[in-house]
């Protein structure tokens, strides 16, 4: 992979991104307010709010510095000391507070304090106010001594326009500075940008070998997304038994579209021995978190009763659910499965449908509020337009 490809494929992004119902449309779209940096806190809580977690490569899966503020407590005192005996050969000084002891170290070079200060001030935290101008500066301080977290990061601010001006460009260098720096994060944020990169000319080639590493060093972003490619077919040869080891560890992280997936090939046998029983536990894991493939297609196990045995009751609760997601066909589905059950049961089944409630795991939150609600768009829509003439139309 070449540097050189990382300033053009800013370019030209694919339409892949914009086709989804995702927030990398609202990230990539021109964005005025967060231009400018927010003057007040209720304005700060306000954009806040307005894009929940940040959108495309946004902060979820940032964790403070593995060194806290009580890390540099050495440190600290030493300033103090210095401060007191500076205040004894002189007039007296005021005494810092933490936060600013805190901001002398980071200005000074203190990488942990950059790091711990990039976090406080994009989120809020230990005291301080939101102040993303602040967030920006400790980051690209700490992004200059090289540091994979922050290059990773001050790339996503530049990506979103967070305490700066919105730059692909500037955001797309930091990625590939920090992945060479072995951050895994980073190598799955800039395989997304190639993958909607309509320069296909080895952009799709770079976005797999970034899965690769990074699916290597454990990222389970990486990994289902590698295995899907396997599966798929996608760059590399199609492959279901390689598939199916990188989804299986996906869905044993708990990513539901890993789960959905890995029913699939527990059901058709691909990859993997068929298991029916196995397809329904991995469809019902992928239901909890409010996955709707896996609520239409388990509600038709239990509909038909070919592969489990029958069961119109939870079927009925399956198609109510999809139906409230707005899945197509749900609300038929369920009306036709009706009239099979009992009312007592009916009743039942509707009480049960109405107070289902979702419970993502922290890693499908994060894969969904960074790269959307269903990442398999990427690699399905590359796909459509390999099979279409450079007019749009299928080849002949």
């Amino acid at each position: 992979m070449k540097k050189a490809a990382l300033i053009l494929l800013l370019l030209s992004f694919s339409s892949v991104c914009f086709a989804q119902n995702i927030d990398l449309a609202s990230a990539i779209a021109p964005n005025e307010e967060f231009e400018k940096q927010i003057e007040t806190d209720d304005n700060d809580e306000k954009v806040a709010d307005d894009r929940g977690i940040f959108s495309f490569l946004n902060f979820s899966f940032i964790k403070k510095h593995t060194s806290s503020k009580t890390d540099n407590e050495d440190e600290l005192m030493q300033a103090k000391d210095d401060s007191n005996s500076e205040s004894a050969a002189n007039e007296p000084i005021k005494p810092e507070t933490p936060i600013e002891r805190m901001e002398r170290l980071a200005n000074g070079g203190k990488l942990d304090a950059q790091l711990n200060l990039g976090y406080m001030y994009l989120y809020g935290q230990d005291g301080v106010q939101t102040d993303y101008q602040k967030a920006f500066h400790f980051y690209e301080l700490a992004a200059n001594q090289n540091n994979p977290i922050a290059l990773n990061n001050l790339g996503s601010l530049y990506f979103n326009g967070i305490g700066t001006k919105v730059n692909y460009q500037k955001a797309a260098e930091l990625f590939f500075r920090a992945a060479q720096q072995g951050s895994d994060d980073a190598a799955v944020n800039l395989a997304f940008i190639y993958l909607s990169s309509e320069n296909t000319d080895g952009q799709h080639e770079d976005a797999i070998n970034m899965f690769k590493d990074a699916a290597n060093m454990g990222n389970n972003t990486a990994k289902f997304m590698l295995g899907y490619a396997y599966y798929k077919g996608f760059i590399v040869e199609q492959d279901f038994h390689k598939a199916v080891a990188l989804i299986k560890d996906a869905a044993n992280a708990k990513f539901d579209i890993a789960q959905y997936m890995l029913a699939v090939m527990y059901r058709n046998g691909q990859g993997i021995a068929k298991n029916y029983g196995n397809a329904v536990k991995n469809y019902r894991l992928a239901v909890s978190q409010g996955n709707v493939p896996a609520m239409m297609e388990l509600g038709e196990v239990f509909a038909k009763g070919t592969i489990y045995p029958k069961n119109e009751y939870m079927a009925h609760i399956l198609f109510n659910i999809a139906s409230v997601y707005n899945a197509k066909g749900a609300d038929v589905l369920r009306d036709e499965v009706e009239k099979l059950i009992k009312i007592e049961q009916l009743l039942e089944a509707q009480t049960t449908a109405e107070n289902y409630k979702e419970n993502p795991s922290e890693l499908t939150l994060y894969i969904r509020q960074t790269y959307g609600n269903d990442v398999r768009i990427y690699i399905d829509e590359n796909i459509k337009k390999q099979n279409r003439g450079t007019n749009g139309y299928p080849q002949q």
